[in-house]
């Protein structure tokens, strides 16, 4: 396996982060701009990728800049917004052909810099201000958007118990902002906010491809003119919390399915040594085909449609997510918890602890093949405080021993526990 380093460099207290690599035939541009998770913040901060990506100054709408994306042989574009933690990512993304495979020797990169540079930096404005037919339309897609959360129960009933587990916490609030404070934003304020973000906040830049570091980063310098003057210094995303009870939350809601979810805290984040056992006692317990949850409540006990288990790596939380019968509520619940209270006492079996190291080492070996996964592996480290390089990752899944599992697992304690059950019917 090759090993992939990144050069990185700071350019006008923007982060630039370059990884030469012949591995792929287009080179991917990622531009993550970190925000506090907050509420003043929050909705604009979902809003402001949406707004920039329908229109520049040069390409005033959605149908001018996917023709001049076309012309750039059909180069992809998106821009977005996810939830790190207690950090709110707005994420640019361009994923360009490399002239090195093409017959004409147009230069792409250098074409794909200055469309980046156009979007981030001379959006479509009047009288000094993103357009009201815009940010309007956005406005509207947000809401939908947010709305739309309630049509998919499985991610609102997560969402639910993490509003409900974190409800004094910055992580309790949803990626795509708050649906009352939609209707209050005006052009001004946006345009407002989206000065603050350019100028304010941490900016890393990924270039992954066949491209030459240091000429990346002057085209850098030529085409996205980001000056960040006062860069605010974020604090890193508190992980250690005692539980005191255990919560129980029940609401009810027209569901043929109910939908048992429990939030864990693990006191472990990305930057702990015990991190790759976390992953390892994620992989056991749920997160794989293979895992307990899987195994024994959905196939053996056929008490759930699904049951699985995921963490969420900078907050250090592990929640548990599973389809069932209102009726079955109580198995069900007693079961999930065997299962925990059997990795907390080491039971794990040769098979479980073989199939999760190989399983996960797939995983994570195949996210080399993809340079967004790998950008995104190494923005984890950047945001936790701690580089781990994916050999070494891979070395310490492979010397984990179920008691390295059993230590992390009582760590591990139930915070909250959600239902969702159908309306009139009874547990």
């Amino acid at each position: 396996m090759s090993k992939l380093t990144f050069v990185s460099r700071e350019q006008d207290g923007l982060s630039i982060h370059v990884l030469p690599t012949e591995k792929f035939k287009t080179t991917t541009i990622l531009i993550h701009i970190q925000l506090p998770l907050q509420e003043d913040l929050v909705t604009k901060g979902a809003l402001l990728p949406n707004v920039l990506q329908r229109g520049t100054a040069t390409y005033p709408n959605p149908a001018q800049l996917q023709r001049h994306l076309d012309s750039l042989y059909g180069a992809i574009f998106s821009a977005g917004v996810m939830k790190r933690g207690e950090k709110q990512i707005l994420q640019f993304y361009l994923e360009i052909a490399n002239e090195k495979f093409l017959a004409d020797s147009r230069p792409l990169l250098e074409d794909g810099m200055r469309f980046l540079g156009e979007v981030l930096t001379r959006p479509l404005l009047e009288n000094g201000a993103f357009t009201k037919k815009i940010v309007e339309l956005e406005k509207e897609t947000l809401a939908k958007r947010i709305e739309g959360l309630i049509d998919d129960k499985m991610r609102y009933a997560n969402q639910r118990l993490t509003e409900e587990m974190c409800k004094d916490e910055p992580y309790r609030l949803l990626a795509y902002g708050i649906h009352e404070q939609i209707p209050g934003i005006t052009p001004e304020d946006l345009y407002g906010f989206y000065q603050e973000a350019l100028t304010s906040y941490p900016i890393d830049m990924y270039i992954i491809g066949d491209v030459n570091p240091e000429d990346a980063v002057g085209l850098i310098r030529n085409y996205i003119p980001l000056t960040l003057s006062r860069v605010k210094q974020l604090a890193p995303t508190p992980y250690k919390k005692e539980v005191r009870e255990e919560r129980i939350v029940t609401e009810e809601m027209n569901v043929v399915q109910g939908k048992l979810n429990i939030g864990m805290r693990t006191q472990i984040s990305y930057a702990d040594d015990n991190y790759v056992h976390l992953m390892m006692y994620n992989g056991v317990l749920g997160g794989f085909p293979h895992s307990k949850l899987f195994m024994n409540v959905r196939e053996k006990a056929s008490l759930a449609y699904y049951a699985v288990s995921q963490l969420e790596t900078q907050k250090g939380l592990c929640m548990i997510m599973s389809g069932i019968e209102t009726a079955n509520y109580d198995k069900a619940l007693a079961i999930i918890k065997e299962q925990l209270e059997m990795m907390k006492q080491g039971e794990i079996t040769d098979v479980e602890l073989n199939q999760t190291k190989a399983t996960l080492s797939n995983q994570l070996r195949e996210t080399q093949d993809s340079a967004s996964a790998i950008a995104s592996m190494d923005y984890s480290g950047r945001l936790a405080g701690r580089h781990r390089t994916l050999e070494e990752t891979l070395a310490a899944i492979e010397s984990t021993t179920k008691e390295d599992i059993a230590r992390v697992a009582q760590k591990v304690e139930i915070d909250t526990i959600y239902f969702l059950r159908g309306k009139g019917e009874t547990k």
